[in-house]
């Protein structure tokens, strides 16, 4: 299902790239790596197909080596380049081969040329950008072909009318990113980085791909699970539809079929299983979905697609409290805050093995959880969290800074809103929806999260609200750790390093309580640091053996707090990042700082306490 891509292999109708036989790039050799650093192949990083839950055959990675300038802002396309960086790796990581800055009066040009024979140019060549931060324009062969603000989100354009004779095009990005001097969701980047701050990330940080498509063709895929009804609905966009196409859902279970819906397009489909196979932790089962887009018999477009029977809500136990429900039963959801950093990609994890190890050691180590924290993961990861069965909130990146944050609940005169621009406010509720949109379909993510810290937090009811009513089948912690409401459903407390929780007889019949960070235990390791001296944690340990007698500590004292009413809890965090290292691993990966199989039975206490519903 998934095709790998070689610089050996012609896709259909994409021959050898430029660059595909240049050998010249080799990580910045300035900061610690990850084991994997080594392993990346300069003719085509990151091979994987980028899409898993939407998949075609006839596609081409445009990953790999490209020409690059730096330039002031406003200025001209470069009539010539200052050297090679190495896309999908933004220009400040090392693996670009550039670890250059840029800034908001600078911007970054990108150039490589691309072949397409003949037929390919017959229907649509889309053009798609995993993710670019943060503003790009797209030029092929001079034209501008659209432009696209938001650096978490995919996004992609038709190119045919820009193509020119012959097979040889040029495409030509430019990139402007203002960090933290501008309005735009940004996360923890920012152009001096210290403590909890971190490296900007500016450019293409994502797999940037050609997808060959007939003149109609799906656009995109809808699938919501209702457990309650035993359902799954389905629906698929069609760009460019003409009157009387029709759309074929086929709905499979490990290859058998299960249902076939024909529907027109944009309609749902719905599937009804009498023994719905539930996807949860220890059972992560997927259907397969496979969708054709119809005009009579004859088929003009097909993609393979999944989907999953899983429901996330609330309800009250015995004593009143709301408890978060996982298929209609409690279950304790623990797991990391995991930032999604890497010491030598930043926002890019230098392989597909790479990426997947976080997530399995996590799971390794018995969470069942992560709370991936003011970021958003290209689609493959939560893909794998998809397979493997592990739960995912998902915040969204915070940005435009700067009003007063209160972490204790009930409290007025010192939290503040932030008053935001018209501009402001759009760019976030626009890049809010695309996050939401793209990420949809992945039964994993069961929280969204718009607001942690009070960080750039604005207007806090009406965002919640309409993240509540734009996706129902998830559960929405609106202000994770601080600047409270009591709109949506969940009531987030953040402490460091010991457990707490909010008192449940005061917000436990209205939310659901959460710890939504504590923890933070540091333990530097020579030689796996971002930098020397002056690395810091919540809480400090010199070895191994005090930090797992902390750790211990920590978990003795969570556990009372589940029968009070406790939900789930989030502990800082997966690995140290940066000057932090208060991560369970380091940040090169190359130490586990407590065993995983330690960490495992410790955490099955957690999952083992019976809380009585009503």
């Amino acid at each position: 299902m998934i095709k790998k891509i070689t610089c050996w292999i012609a896709l259909f109708f994409i021959a050898l790239p430029t660059f595909c036989q240049q050998e010249n790039w080799q990580p910045v050799q300035h900061k610690i790596l990850s084991q994997w650093a080594t392993d990346i192949d300069p003719k085509v990083p990151l091979p994987e197909y980028p899409r898993p839950q939407m998949t075609r055959e006839n596609w081409s990675n445009l990953n790999g080596l490209w020409r690059y300038a730096i330039l002031k802002k406003g200025e001209n396309k470069p009539s010539d380049f200052q050297g090679e960086i190495l896309v999908p790796y933004a220009v400040e990581s090392a693996l670009s081969g550039v670890g250059k800055t840029v800034g908001k009066d600078k911007e970054l040009w990108y150039q490589r040329e691309f072949e397409v024979d003949r037929g390919m140019k017959k229907g649509q060549l889309l053009l798609h950008f995993g993710a670019v931060d943060w503003e790009a324009e797209i030029f092929v062969n001079g034209k501008s072909v659209g432009m696209h603000q938001g650096g978490y989100d995919p996004f992609s354009f038709e190119i045919s009318d820009a193509l020119i004779s012959g097979k040889s095009q040029q495409l030509t990005v430019r990139v402007w990113d203002p960090t933290d001097e501008g309005p735009q969701p940004r996360g923890k980047q920012v152009n001096k980085p210290h403590a909890i701050w971190y490296t900007p990330v500016t450019g293409i940080w994502q797999t940037v791909w050609l997808e060959a498509v007939p003149d109609q063709y799906i656009a995109s895929i809808r699938n919501t699970p209702d457990l309650d009804k035993k359902q799954i609905i389905i629906s698929a966009q069609v760009m460019h539809a003409q009157s009387g196409q029709m759309v074929n859902i086929s709905l499979m279970d490990k290859g058998t079929l299960v249902e076939e819906k024909k529907v027109a397009a944009g309609e749902e489909a719905i599937f009804t299983l009498e023994e719905p196979n539930i996807w949860e932790p220890n059972n992560p089962f997927l259907y397969d979905v496979e969708v054709s887009l119809m005009n009579g018999r004859k088929v003009l477009d097909e993609v393979k697609s999944y989907t999953a029977m899983r429901k996330i809500s609330m309800l009250p136990d015995e004593n009143g409290n709301q408890r978060l429900l996982l298929n209609d039963k409690f279950l304790f959801q623990y797991g990391p805050l995991d930032q999604g950093w890497w010491p030598d990609g930043l926002y890019t994890a230098p392989t597909e093995e790479a990426m997947v190890f976080d997530i399995d050691k996590t799971k390794e180590m018995g969470f069942n959880m992560i709370r991936k924290h003011v970021k958003v993961e290209p689609a493959r990861w939560y893909y794998h969290c998809d397979q493997i069965g592990m739960l995912v909130w998902q915040d969204m990146p915070s940005g435009d800074m700067g009003n007063r944050w209160e972490s204790r609940p009930g409290v007025i005169g010192k939290g503040t809103e932030k008053e935001r621009t018209p501009a402001s406010i759009a760019i976030f509720k626009k890049e809010w929806k695309a996050i939401m949109d793209a990420n949809y379909n992945f039964p994993s993510i069961v929280v969204w999260v718009p607001f942690n810290e009070a960080w750039g937090q604005f207007n806090t009811e009406e965002i919640v609200k309409w993240t509540v009513a734009y996706d129902p089948s998830r559960m929405v912690n609106g202000a994770s750790g601080g600047n409270y409401t009591l709109e949506g459903q969940i009531m987030d407390m953040h402490n460091y390093p010991d457990p707490v929780m909010p008192d449940p007889k005061i917000w436990g019949t209205k939310q659901i309580i959460v710890l939504g960070e504590y923890g933070g235990l540091g333990l530097p390791i020579e030689g796996h640091t971002w930098q020397e001296k002056d690395n810091w944690g919540y809480q400090s340990f010199e070895d191994k053996a005090a930090l797992k007698e902390r750790y211990s500590k920590l978990i003795k004292d969570l556990k009372p707090l589940l029968p009070m009413g406790l939900s789930a809890a989030i502990y800082t965090q997966t690995t140290d990042v940066e000057i932090e290292t208060n991560g369970l691993m380091t940040y090169d990966r190359k130490v586990i700082k407590l065993d995983p199989q330690f960490l495992r039975q410790l955490h099955e206490e957690l999952y083992t306490i019976k809380i009585p519903m009503k």
